[in-house]
């Protein structure tokens, strides 16, 4: 946390004198990140850092947070990812300027298609996400809370698709709504627009926890140096076995998930729980997919 705060407080002073170095060198200033990523004890934190538009999903955006996600993915000293946001609003959906008729309908489909592809994405990683919300999520927003693996919100968060009430179904967000809540809850969100708070949201199961604000850092990274206590090698395996089982019947998931008890078995990491858990020590953990021999 401290150097969470030291960090908050160098990036003004840092801006400040970039901005002076380029006024002094004539040249315009460098535009800030769309998102900025930093890491720290396994733990990465990716800001969508574009306030002024209400970190509006734009393409640019969903390009540079695809990329912070992607970046170093398979490292040892990558644990968790957390996704917050600048700002008042957490994340307003799509840059709608961009879904105007002045752009074509290739364009219209770019949008689409990276946004399905982060939102997937997220899911497919070999670490837990977690969704640090305060404030407003709509839309698209909406929809990358409900893709993430965790959600910690602020009391004051609020949720919403209300695409709507201006002529655009929010279709896609519905495929992460419609796998995170109630088929009746989801509905009569996409349906009206009307937005979820944030206890209405933990009741229906959109986000985990619901914290005041000033708590909102110290539970998300709580949850972080948690899950960093455990073997990275096996909670990829969990955490991908558990969307696979989703998608299956019962027979098959249990027929599925029980060969891959077995498989966990044989990781270096699994014997070495077991080991220490029989021997009443801490376990060492080796983080990699290596068999034990």
């Amino acid at each position: 946390m401290a150097a969470d705060k030291l960090w908050r407080l160098r990036r003004p002073l840092a801006a400040a004198f970039s901005s002076a170095a380029a006024a002094g060198t004539g040249r315009p200033a460098p535009p800030e990140k769309l998102t900025v990523r930093r890491q720290a004890e396994g733990v990465r934190n990716i800001v969508l850092n574009n306030p002024r538009k209400r970190n509006a999903l734009s393409l640019s955006m969903l390009q540079s947070l695809r990329e912070d996600l992607l970046h170093d993915v398979k490292s040892k000293d990558l644990r968790v990812i957390i996704i917050s946001a600048e700002g008042p609003v957490f994340c307003s959906g799509h840059d709608l300027k961009e879904l105007s008729s002045e752009d074509d309908v290739k364009h219209h489909s770019q949008v689409f298609e990276i946004c399905a592809e982060v939102m997937t994405l997220i899911q497919k990683l070999p670490v837990p996400v977690i969704a640090k919300v305060n404030g407003l999520a709509t839309a698209a927003g909406c929809q990358l809370v409900a893709s993430c693996d965790i959600a910690v919100a602020s009391e004051k968060s609020q949720f919403a698709t209300p695409g709507v009430n201006i002529g655009l179904f929010c279709s896609t967000p519905a495929v992460a709504l419609g796998r995170s809540l109630p088929r009746k809850v989801a509905l009569e969100m996409l349906f009206t627009g009307e937005p979820l708070s944030a206890q209405e949201a933990l009741m229906h199961g959109l986000v985990s926890k619901v914290v005041p604000e000033d708590k909102l850092e110290e539970e998300t990274m709580k949850i972080s140096h948690k899950i960093c206590k455990s073997s990275k090698s096996v909670l990829a395996l969990g955490k991908a076995t558990f969307y696979r089982q989703m998608t299956q019947d019962l027979d098959t998931a249990y027929r599925m998930t029980t060969q891959v008890m077995v498989d966990n078995l044989t990781l270096r990491d699994g014997q070495e729980g077991i080991e220490a858990f029989i021997q009443k020590r801490k376990p060492v953990w080796s983080h990699s997919q290596d068999e034990k021999k």
